[in-house]
């Protein structure tokens, strides 16, 4: 099931992203998954959070945020791991934009989220080959 994630767009400057880690922590947003692509005078701040609708809410007030479908899918951690859902997606030619990882709690495990050219086809693969995914609801 795709899962809803949050990009904010954050001025490369000094204090700009702990502006809005604080922003977040002032409206008890947990974090669950975050990764941030810089250039010199920007970055986007792609996350996961435990309330995407409040997180839109309170960033949209200072800084641009749009919400993207992504995919969480569970990894075993070993060796191969993230190469067998990979070849899965390569081999019917789906395009993987970005990927980051992140470890929930032990009952959840470990995740890599994938930003894909086909969210719908990509979820239906992993869920004919046996993958576990994460929906909104397990975010929470």
């Amino acid at each position: 099931m795709a899962i809803q994630q949050i990009s904010v767009f954050v001025e490369n400057k000094q204090g700009k992203l702990v502006e809005t880690v604080k922003t977040l922590a002032e409206n008890g947003i947990n974090i669950r998954a975050m990764s941030i692509a810089d250039t010199k005078d920007f970055g986007i701040l792609r996350m996961i959070t435990s309330d995407n609708a409040k997180t839109k809410e309170v960033l949209s007030e200072n800084t641009v945020v749009n919400t993207t479908d992504v995919i969480a899918v569970k990894m075993a951690d070993r060796p191969g791991a993230l190469y067998k859902v990979i070849d899965i997606l390569s081999k019917a030619g789906v395009n993987i934009e970005y990927m980051y990882a992140f470890t929930a709690s032990d009952a959840l495990g470990a995740y890599v989220v994938f930003r894909v050219d086909d969210v719908p086809h990509a979820q239906q693969l992993m869920d004919d080959n046996g993958m576990q995914s994460l929906n909104n609801e397990d975010l929470i």
